[in-house]
């Protein structure tokens, strides 16, 4: 509960969340025919969620942008391509 003379020190970082989360959408990151998962606006950034085994390891990491999250998602299929060779 809020007392009404006292002012929430956070309401503004609030509204700067919203107002981001407003305007960059929700992007799903495919790597070839592999949906590898999505990039969900945070902060000032986008959080990576898995919806694929092989990026379990990126699971939760917070990128700058989400093309940032895609390089990194391609960087594992790679990664992991090169071990199974």
């Amino acid at each position: 509960m809020t007392h009404p003379f006292v002012a929430d020190p956070f309401a503004e970082a609030r509204a700067d969340v919203r107002a981001q989360s407003e305007t960059i959408p929700t992007r799903i990151i495919e790597v070839g025919e592999t949906a590898a998962g999505i990039a969900v606006p945070e902060g000032h950034g986008v959080r990576f969620f898995s919806s694929a085994r092989a990026f379990d390891s990126l699971d939760g990491t917070l990128f700058r942008n989400a093309e940032q999250a895609a390089r990194a998602a391609r960087e594992r299929s790679r990664a992991l391509g090169r071990r199974s060779a």
